[in-house]
């Protein structure tokens, strides 16, 4: 008697896998659909793709020129180390 109602059980639960939603196109491949958690995810990290400044966005050639140059000849300061995990 265990036997057939543990079967039973079983079959259900495999049998749970194969249901549909209610719609013939249920269960067929979309490739609409695929990779829509990326889109999504994606879509999520954009801000704003089309922003709107306030004023014009400025910079100074000049002063990245330096920079770059500080760069090339190793003067530039080394940050001090952090990280996450410190003693005391």
């Amino acid at each position: 008697m265990n036997t057939k109602i543990l079967a039973s059980c079983v079959f259900l639960a495999a049998l749970s896998g194969c249901a549909t939603y209610g719609s013939p196109e249920a269960g067929k491949f979309n490739p609409e659909d695929f990779g829509e958690a990326n889109r999504m995810t994606y879509a999520a990290m954009v801000v704003d793709p089309d922003p709107e400044y306030d004023g014009p966005m400025e910079g100074s050639g000049e002063r990245a020129a330096t920079a770059v140059e500080a760069y090339r000849e190793g003067s530039v300061q080394e940050p001090e180390r952090v990280t996450s995990t410190q003693t005391r």
